[in-house]
C-alpha cells in the first residue's frame, strides 16, 4: 500500500514536471524511450539519431529564418532590436555636428549604410552556421534539447564566433566600399579631428570594419535565438517529414 502511494506521488510529481517542459525537452526524455498514447498503446521509440537528424533540421530552417531575415534591406536598419547606432567611440563627432548643425545629411547616410553594411555581410552566415550543426554530436543535441530556450544560440556562439568573425570581416569590408560608407564617414571625421587638432585635443579613430563586423554578429545571433524560441514552442509547424516523424509522435501524430 505505501509503495503504490509512492508510485501515485512520483506520476503526479512527474506530470507537473512535464507540463513545465517545452516540446524539446518533453523529446528528449519521451520520445527516445517511447510514451504511453492516450489510448493505452506505446508508441514505437525513435532512436538517438533520427531525434538528433530532427533537431539539425529544425535548427537549420530556424537558422536561415534568422539569417535571411538580417541580409534583406532593412533587415538591420528597421529593426530596432539589432540596428546598429552611430559608433560609441564616435558618438563626440555626432554630437559635434549635431551642436554646429552641420553634415547632417551626410549623419543620416552614415546611419543607414552602416546598417547596410551588416545586411550585406549577413549574407554569409547560413553556411557557417550549417556547417555548426551539421557537426554536432547526439550529447550535444541533447544538451541542447534538455537545455533552455537559448541553448542552442549558445552553442552556435562558441562553435561559430571566430569563423563568423573571419567570414564577416572582409565582407563587411567589401560591403562598407559597396554602399559608400566611407564617402559619408571621412568628410566628417576628418572636420572634426582638424578642429580637436587646432584645440589640442584628443582625435577620434574608428574601426569601421571592426564596429559593424561585432555588431552585426550580435544581430544575427538575437535572430537566431528568436527563431530558436519558435522551435521550441512549436517545431512541427515546420512541416518536414522527419520532423512530422520525430515531433509529431510526440504530439499525437503519425
Amino acid at each position: 500500500m505505501k509503495i503504490n502511494k509512492i508510485g501515485v506521488i512520483l506520476g503526479l510529481m512527474s506530470m507537473m514536471f512535464f507540463t513545465q517542459c517545452d516540446i524539446l525537452e518533453q523529446v528528449a526524455s519521451d520520445v527516445v524511450s517511447g510514451d504511453s498514447s492516450s489510448g493505452g498503446t506505446t508508441k514505437p521509440a525513435l532512436t538517438n539519431e533520427e531525434v538528433i537528424a530532427g533537431l539539425k533540421e529544425a535548427l537549420t530552417i530556424g537558422i536561415k529564418n534568422g539569417a535571411n531575415m538580417a541580409s534583406m534591406t532593412d533587415g538591420f536598419f528597421k529593426r530596432p532590436e539589432i540596428k546598429l547606432p552611430f559608433p560609441p567611440s564616435a558618438i563626440a563627432i555626432k554630437d559635434y555636428c549635431d551642436e554646429k548643425g552641420i553634415f547632417q545629411n551626410q549623419l543620416k547616410k552614415i546611419d543607414t549604410t552602416l546598417n547596410r553594411a551588416a545586411e550585406e555581410a549577413s549574407k554569409k552566415a547560413t553556411p557557417i552556421f550549417v556547417d555548426a550543426i551539421k557537426n554536432m554530436s547526439i550529447a550535444d543535441g541533447f544538451t541542447i534539447l534538455r537545455g533552455s530556450d537559448s541553448a542552442a544560440t549558445m552553442y552556435l556562439q562558441e562553435h561559430t564566433t571566430g569563423k563568423l568573425v573571419e567570414a564577416f570581416r572582409p565582407v563587411v569590408h567589401n560591403a562598407i566600399q559597396k554602399v559608400k560608407l566611407t564617402e559619408y564617414w571621412n568628410p566628417v571625421a576628418e572636420k572634426y579631428n582638424f578642429v580637436q587638432r587646432l584645440r589640442n585635443k584628443p582625435e577620434v579613430t574608428t574601426d569601421l570594419d571592426g564596429y559593424v563586423t561585432e555588431r552585426g554578429i550580435n544581430g544575427l545571433f538575437f535572430l537566431v535565438k528568436q527563431e530558436e524560441k519558435k522551435i521550441r514552442k512549436d517545431p512541427v509547424a515546420q512541416v518536414t517529414d522527419l520532423l512530422k516523424k520525430v515531433f509529431g509522435s510526440l504530439l499525437g501524430g503519425n
